[in-house]
């Protein structure tokens, strides 16, 4: 979850994953693991993450809408 709301969050921003990374200090691997789903994520990271999409914590947490 806290992945595909990452990529979700980062496409609505109009970044890419390599600007991401740049703007939390890490490589572009790091994510595309993340929203992958392939790594885990530490709380300072995901703070980072929120900080450089400029959006609460909490919208990493909220479960996908039903269709």
């Amino acid at each position: 979850m806290v992945g595909a709301n990452v990529k979700k969050l980062r496409i609505a921003a109009k970044i890419t994953q390599a600007e991401l990374a740049n703007r939390i200090g890490v490589d572009r691997a790091y994510v595309s693991g993340l929203e992958l789903g392939q790594r885990n994520i530490t709380i300072l990271s995901l703070w980072r993450v929120a900080e450089a999409l400029d959006v609460p914590m909490k919208s990493f947490f909220e479960p996908r809408k039903s269709r």
